[in-house]
């Protein structure tokens, strides 16, 4: 047996009914950071010195995530780790 429930929720309704916080005046605020940042910037402009205090924390913890799962992995199919 199989059944299917559609629910018809906006994104703003899904995220009420999850009780996740809205964060789009934060998202506004950090768009209009990079306007300003750009717009004074223009001619040197590096989008990934502007972008890099966001994304260092981000790509630090991607990566341990990936060694993590991979040690899973490892330690479930009974081989060691080489790192």
């Amino acid at each position: 047996m199989k059944i299917s429930i559609d629910i018809d929720l906006t994104p703003e309704e899904f995220r009420r009914t999850m009780g996740l916080p809205d964060v789009s005046e934060i998202q506004k605020e950090i768009v209009e950071q990079f306007r300003k940042q750009i717009a004074a910037g223009a001619e040197g402009y590096d989008p990934m010195t502007l972008m890099q205090p966001y994304l260092s924390s981000g790509i630090n913890s991607m990566e341990a995530m990936q060694k993590s799962f991979f040690n899973m992995v490892m330690q479930q199919t009974g081989k060691e780790s080489s790192k």
